[in-house]
């Protein structure tokens, strides 16, 4: 028996989210429906993150056991050979039989994409947000400032959302211009459900100029969902990068082909938090389904 691991992108548009639902097909069914076939065993996978209908990836993380003789590194090729096209195995290798991926020290990365201008962009329509109100990115930096490090964010958790603690720490909160387009880039060791997107409506308000950017403090205070502002549509989320140390190394899952300039970005913030934080770090085909009416997953963001 041993564990493979897998680097997994994928478009959410056509899902139900990660987790498996019972009214719709998700990443998750799909994963375990190829492995099944391909190797003619029961396979369920585990994943690192539980995204939402709708939000999309480029560097999630899963892991499976089986018995098979195949190379780890060969999985991804006769997978890719069978999943839908908007699915896809980035890598795939061997790791310790224990290996869990929601069981070891990581950092995710996430990007909230919104799209501005008089009229929307129909190519954009489902990796953003649109909105043709003005934005005050200065204030929604500053607002942004006061997010950043440990705090309790259970105002920026969905209600109902069942977790041990609602502590979390955000590395980074950077808000980038690009173009037409604006990102919201959070970097943490993990988030609550719904937290980045509650995150993104939060700071669209500010740019609004319906928040003060120093009213965050008070909101983190308050531990109330009301407090903060509405939830973010899932369409403008990506998981863009997942970081976690095993073995001792640091490893890196994303795209470094698609998103280079996220993935410095990100890559540099981390850096720059733990030089202040005095942290040290180990060393270093088929057609995709449509459901239109894709509900929540029960998952993370």
């Amino acid at each position: 028996m041993k564990r493979v691991r897998l680097t997994v992108a994928y478009d959410g548009t056509n899902y139900h989210g990660w987790q498996i639902q019972p009214n719709g097909i998700t990443i998750e069914s799909e994963l375990n429906r190829c492995l099944t076939d391909l190797l003619r065993e029961p396979v369920e996978v585990i994943g690192a993150s539980r995204t939402d209908s709708g939000v999309h990836a480029l560097g999630n993380v899963a892991v499976f056991d089986t018995v098979h003789q195949m190379p780890a590194e060969k999985f991804a090729y006769a997978l890719n050979q069978r999943l839908p096209e908007d699915i896809r195995i980035l890598r795939s290798e061997e790791v310790p039989a224990d290996w869990h991926p929601r069981h070891v020290e990581s950092r995710k990365t996430y990007e909230y994409r919104i799209c501005r201008g008089q009229f929307p962009i129909p190519t954009k329509r489902l990796y953003s947000y649109f909105t043709y109100a003005r934005l005050d990115v200065g204030r929604m930096r500053q607002a942004a400032h006061f997010l950043e490090g440990e705090h309790d964010f259970r105002s920026f958790c969905q209600t109902g959302a069942q977790v041990e603690s609602t502590v979390r720490t955000v590395y980074s909160l950077q808000i980038e211009e690009q173009d037409t387009d604006l990102v919201i880039r959070v970097c943490g060791n993990g988030f609550l459900y719904n937290m980045v997107r509650i995150l993104a409506g939060t700071l669209l308000e500010v740019g609004q100029g319906r928040r003060l950017p120093e009213s965050m403090p008070q909101i983190l205070a308050a531990r109330d969902r009301t407090k903060a502002g509405p939830t973010a549509p899932a369409r403008g989320l990506t998981l863009v990068r997942y970081e976690f140390t095993d073995c001792g190394k640091e490893r890196d899952e994303g795209s470094s082909q698609e998103i280079p300039q996220r993935k410095a970005a990100s890559q540099e913030s981390v850096e720059k938090y733990n030089s202040q934080a005095g942290i040290t770090t180990g060393q270093e085909q088929q057609p995709g389904r449509n459901n239109s009416q894709a509900g929540t997953t029960a998952g993370q963001e």
